[in-house]
């Protein structure tokens, strides 16, 4: 099944869903897990939905500490991930990296945008649809532990 998994996190409530799924899912498979986190930069400041920018320098620092926290939450859960802060289009970044490290499985959260950005930014989700050559996972839902120990129980189907 799944040997290697990169989980794409960002620190947002979506982004914490789908890196707990994700990581359930790898612990299943048994799969060498990878975080990325990315940095959006389109010039020397990143601007925000609300039309604040920030300098990337800050960014940077705030997404080092995002991915510091997810490799934590992954350790809680007995992983050993690979970490990576990536710096681009959020898309493009993501793919490189699954296409360089051989991902079988990549995992992303799904943020509910409304039509005009979906037409003007794309979706990260649509895009690696489009560009990768392995599963993508656009987790909307939180598997819970109790789910998920029931998993584990259950027998597989045979095809």
């Amino acid at each position: 099944m799944y040997k290697k998994v990169l989980l794409a996190y960002d620190g947002s409530v979506e982004g914490r869903r789908a890196l707990r799924e994700g990581a359930k899912l790898a612990q299943f498979c048994g799969a060498e897990v990878f975080l990325l986190a990315v940095v959006e930069i389109s010039s020397g400041a990143v601007t925000l939905e609300g039309g604040f920018a920030i300098p990337v320098e800050e960014q940077i620092a705030t997404y080092k500490a995002i991915l510091e926290e997810g490799v934590e939450r992954l350790k809680i859960m007995g992983f050993s991930p690979t970490a990576r802060l990536g710096m681009g289009a959020a898309g493009q970044e993501i793919a490189g990296v699954a296409e360089e490290i051989g991902a079988n499985l990549v995992v992303v959260g799904h943020r509910p945008t409304g039509p005009l950005a979906r037409w003007w930014f794309g979706s990260v989700g649509s895009y690696l649809i489009k560009h990768l050559r392995c599963s993508v996972l656009v987790a909307q839902t939180e598997i819970g532990d109790d789910q998920f120990a029931r998993l584990l129980t259950m027998p597989a189907e045979q095809p």
